[in-house]
């Protein structure tokens, strides 16, 4: 899957997930400040991403994100490390 594929698929995630409009998403659209997305919510966006990647981010590798950007950029590692 492509970067772009990723960025459009975590958009599609998240307003789906917590109803948002879709073109007010950016890449650093920040989930927390930007997105009013709660530390609860962060949790269900981690659970539905392992159901469906097949793959657990890491506790220190999801503590580190912040902005649309870094999701897709934490699933494109996970991506590349399927790969190997």
């Amino acid at each position: 899957m492509s970067r772009d594929e990723l960025y459009a698929w975590v958009v599609d995630l998240l307003a789906d997930m917590f109803e948002l409009d879709k073109s007010s998403l950016t890449a650093d659209s920040n989930l927390y400040a930007d997105l009013d997305i709660d530390s609860i919510d962060a949790v269900d966006l981690a659970v539905k991403l392992k159901q469906l990647t097949g793959k657990r981010l890491q506790p220190e590798v999801f503590k580190t994100i912040r902005t649309i950007g870094d999701v897709v950029n934490a699933l494109d590692d996970l991506v590349e490390e399927q790969a190997l």
